[in-house]
């Protein structure tokens, strides 16, 4: 583990859930972790947080519906989001480079860098060209010094690039298609961009049904469970490992980040690679945490659960509140702040009725 992510989560060297508690089970000796409120939204549905070390809050809101006015911002202390990094960057026009066209997701690395990632599909219907990007945000005066965009031999018309993770060490970047069902490795000093473990099982969505709060997805198109791909990712570091999982999926499979690196790999030379590790309840957004833990989003339970790297699982918390964990991200004294997006009560779920109940939350975990 990295020094700043270890120093970050000092505090949860005395967590909550003992790691000697039987897999799927809390240990019945310690409290529960308490859910607090950090910001509710009444219309804009949000994905993505990002906490930086001095406990900064960022959200994404990706626009999926006529409701959507703003892209990234940043959560004041009273839980209101202003528009990030100014207003310019959340203009609905303009060239598609230079402002949030469709975001999916924000991170935070442990240089105190933000990233934000643009699938640039707007409503999931297709990519805007010349939209797809990696942006990085300098917190120190909140100035964009980097935007690296992808062609269609990256982002391919159907793509919907959807989270990120990055290897500051090695100066990589690793993001999920869960449009187009693929990995792409972003090498950050050269800026040049592979798409590797294409259409791999490992990455394609699996034949399972997806029921959230008694409603089942159905894709409007095809009449059946929505196949939704490569989608929640984390990064060990230390042990230089990256987890991947389909969202329509229980598997979640592991690979070398050495590997994904190695530019004389074809993908289908990679996918010899990968390793299937263990199946847990379907899941969007993914974290790495402290001993080596990978938590989890998992929807269908309203729930966030873990496993550890043997493929150990344990339940951290569930709750009715937790409509649709979507993405997670450390606070600075080890609280994990997880995002309800309400996926499942979007209107293209629900014959075209529109069954989200406003507001979208941003929540705290203590107490871990």
């Amino acid at each position: 583990m990295n020094t700043f992510f270890a120093l970050r989560l000092a505090s949860l060297s005395t967590l909550g859930l003992a790691l000697a508690a039987p897999a799927g089970l809390l240990a019945a000796d310690q409290p529960k972790p308490i859910l607090e409120e950090v910001a509710a939204f009444p219309n804009q549905q949000v994905t993505g947080v990002a906490v930086s070390q001095e406990g900064r809050v960022f959200v994404n809101f990706p626009f999926w519906s006529d409701k959507h006015s703003i892209s990234v911002a940043e959560v004041s202390k009273d839980g209101k989001p202003k528009a990030f990094p100014n207003e310019s960057w959340n203009r609905k026009d303009g060239p598609p480079d230079k402002r949030w066209v469709c975001v999916q997701s924000v991170f935070v690395d442990d240089a105190n860098t933000l990233w934000v990632l643009d699938p640039a599909s707007p409503k999931m219907e297709g990519v805007v060209k010349g939209g797809p990007k990696l942006v990085k945000i300098n917190l120190g005066d909140n100035s964009v010094t980097d935007v690296i965009s992808f062609d269609e031999s990256i982002a391919p018309k159907d793509s919907y690039l959807n989270d990120v993770r990055i290897d500051t060490k090695s100066g990589h970047a690793f993001i999920t298609d869960s449009g187009a069902k693929a990995l792409v490795v972003v090498d950050l000093k050269t800026r040049k961009s592979r798409r590797l473990l294409e259409n791999q099982p490992s990455t394609t969505a699996e034949k399972v049904e997806l029921v959230v709060d008694g409603i089942k997805l159905i894709d409007p198109k095809t009449k059946k469970t929505p196949e939704i791909h490569a989608d929640g990712i984390a990064l060990d570091l230390e042990k230089g490992t990256l987890y991947f999982r389909p969202m329509t999926g229980h598997s979640v499979y592991k690979v070398s980040t050495a590997d994904l690196k190695n530019p004389d790999f074809s993908s289908e030379a990679l996918a010899a690679k990968v390793t299937k590790l263990l199946e847990t309840p379907a899941s969007d957004g993914m974290l790495e945490g402290p001993e080596g833990w990978i938590y989890n989003a998992a929807f269908e339970k309203n729930a966030i659960v873990r496993f550890d790297p043997e493929g150990k699982m344990q339940t951290v918390i569930q709750d009715a509140a937790l409509q649709w964990p979507d993405s997670l991200s450390w606070g600075p004294d080890g609280e994990l702040y997880i995002t309800t997006s309400q996926i499942h009560r979007m209107p293209k779920f629900n014959q075209g009725e529109d069954k989200q109940k406003g507001p979208f939350m941003v929540y705290r975990l203590r107490g871990l």
